[in-house]
């Protein structure tokens, strides 16, 4: 006996849905069980799927069940009521406030159906408050705005179970400028939003202060994203208290300073922020960068080589002299990929010395030099002096000028294996480069064994990252070849709860040079570095673009990450 389906009957909101057209009724059913199968709401599964525009769901949602629609665009959140809800009620039930007139509650929400939420809520106000309709995704960012401008309003109620490690020098200096008194709010504030971009996964933490407003943003995933708007007049405490921890002199705000704090944030583990500020029109910036220890012990599979990249990298590091470069922009990752080198070349039998402006990350086993342009302790005099200290590996930060680049050259010429960085674009462009700072060919092209251009792509959200339909011309205009689009699949971002905006986490990008006989040969006979690159290529080196295709093949990123960090061909 064949089992006939039994047609399901459409209602409420699945059903107004389909009647004012904006999905056919086969889409919303799939769409319901896969919403079920995924445990969100169908509102919040057709808006994040881009299904229906969240704010025609809304209208049909008011039509449906009679609530009124309110544009969030257009609300004031001065007029949120505060400590109605709790942060996590809000967050959990997706419902804000939005004000309070005697005994009535005005609440927004997006959907209409979830009983549960407006129950819970009820149980925790004892009032029946009056849902007002609204759109999903809009919802969504102005909770956490809210909850963000009550939190920074009211600094004096900030926890105290923040570990910072202050010095006796700091807390004396703490005790000198009245912090300890009137500032505590302040200390515990600043305490708190360094743990919060340490535990987002931050690489930098901007304090900015304006006229009208003072604004703290996160670097993450190499993107700069607002976290925090503390009242404009606590600009002048917020800096001195960030000086007064980074041990800087807080009666000068006239001249650029840079320093140190550290931030021990469990019994094992310690953060280390390289701090500089820097006068502006309405106060001091204050930038601080995080140096996790732990991205220096990442290995070298987790930084994204390819695996004839990686074999190339690793047979150039362990060869008993020579020089290998590093080269892209800031915040490429450089520094990470040198102390992914030093630390699989840190073993007990050799010397290894490294210069840098200033040491980042602190390594056990390595002899960390910073050096000091206004004392005069340059990166050649470091150079110098660890020659006489017979080193095996030396790093050196940086070659900046023409002195530098001679005295790493020599060192690479006479038994030691030099790593350092450059600024350029292009892997064979760090070797015309050297040549235009004043550095022989015939020097270079006997002691560089191999370049490294790098750049970071956002990594897409494993949890939500969704397939996309490319058109055929589309690709080939991207990059890839004919022969490359049987059976791809890219992927783009689309976001979650465990993500931001469909990424989390960065991937390399690499273009590995070995300088080979022929790549020296035109180095010798004067050659550029469309020459270079043209010879690299027929070696087998990948362009930082074809690495980024390589990454979209691999469905690690998408392809506006892959055009945002990689010139177009």
């Amino acid at each position: 006996m064949v089992e006939i389906p039994r047609k399901v009957i459409l209602h409420g909101l699945p059903k107004k849905l389909v009647q004012v057209g904006l999905l056919e009724e086969g889409a919303i059913l799939t769409a319901m069980e896969l919403a079920a199968k995924e445990k969100v709401s169908l509102v919040n599964y057709l808006v994040s799927n881009r299904l229906v525009n969240a704010q025609a769901l809304a209208t049909a949602a008011s039509l449906e069940f009679g609530l009124p629609f309110l544009n969030l665009s257009a609300w004031d959140s001065t007029l949120a009521p505060q400590g109605i809800l709790k942060p996590e009620v809000m967050r959990q039930y997706q419902a804000l406030p939005l004000m309070k007139k005697g005994q009535r509650l005005f609440i927004a929400i997006a959907d209409p159906t979830n009983q549960a939420a407006l129950e819970g809520i009820r149980h925790q106000t004892g009032v029946s408050g009056e849902t007002i309709l609204v759109e999903e995704d809009k919802l969504n960012k102005i909770i956490e705005r809210v909850i963000n401008e009550h939190e920074t309003a009211s600094l004096g109620n900030l926890g105290d179970d923040l570990n910072v490690d202050i010095s006796a020098e700091e807390d004396a200096l703490q005790k000198q400028t009245g912090a300890d008194g009137d500032d505590a709010p302040i200390i515990k504030f600043v305490n708190k939003i360094l743990l919060d971009a340490v535990n987002s996964g931050a690489s930098d933490v901007h304090f900015e202060p304006y006229e009208k407003i003072y604004r703290i943003r996160y670097r993450k995933d190499g993107i700069l994203r607002e976290a925090s708007h503390p009242p404009v007049n606590l600009a002048h405490r917020l800096s001195a208290r960030l000086k007064v921890m980074a041990k800087l002199d807080i009666s000068e705000r006239r001249l650029p300073q840079d320093g140190r704090v550290k931030m021990r944030v469990s019994a094992t583990r310690a953060i280390d922020f390289r701090v500089s500020t820097c006068p502006t029109l309405y106060g001091e910036k204050v930038v601080m960068r995080i140096l996790d220890p732990a991205s220096a012990t990442l290995g070298i599979d987790a930084l994204g080589y390819e695996v004839f990249q990686r074999e190339l990298f690793m047979k150039a590091i362990h060869k008993p002299q020579g020089m290998v470069l590093v080269t892209g922009p800031t915040g490429s990752g450089k520094t990470v990929s040198l102390y992914t080198a030093i630390n699989i070349l840190n073993q007990s039998d050799v010397n290894i010395s490294t210069a840098e402006d200033p040491v980042e990350i602190n390594l056990p086993g390595i002899n960390q030099v910073n050096v000091n342009v206004k004392t005069g302790f340059t990166f050649a005099t470091a150079l110098r002096a660890f020659l006489r200290q017979d080193p095996d590996i030396i790093m050196v930060g940086e070659i900046r000028d023409l002195e530098t680049a001679e005295i790493a050259v020599k060192a690479a010429q006479t038994g030691h294996m030099v790593l350092s960085t450059l600024h350029t674009n292009s892997a064979p462009e760090s070797l015309t480069r050297m040549i235009n700072m004043g550095v022989p060919a015939y020097n270079l092209a006997t002691s560089v064994s191999l370049v490294i251009a790098q750049r970071l792509a956002r990594r897409l959200c494993t949890y939500c990252k969704a397939l996309l339909n490319i058109p055929k011309p589309a690709l080939l205009e991207t990059g890839f070849k004919e022969e490359e689009l049987e059976g791809i699949k890219i992927y783009g971002p689309k976001g979650c709860g465990k993500c931001t905006d469909g990424y989390k986490g960065r991937i390399g990008l690499y273009e590995v040079m070995a300088v080979s006989k022929d790549i020296a040969y035109i180095i010798m006979a004067g050659g550029n570095a469309i020459e270079i690159a043209k010879q690299a290529e027929k070696e087998g080196m990948w362009s930082l673009r074809r690495a980024g295709l390589e990454k979209l093949k691999q469905g690690l990123t998408s392809i506006e990450e892959v055009n945002r960090v990689t010139k177009e061909e």
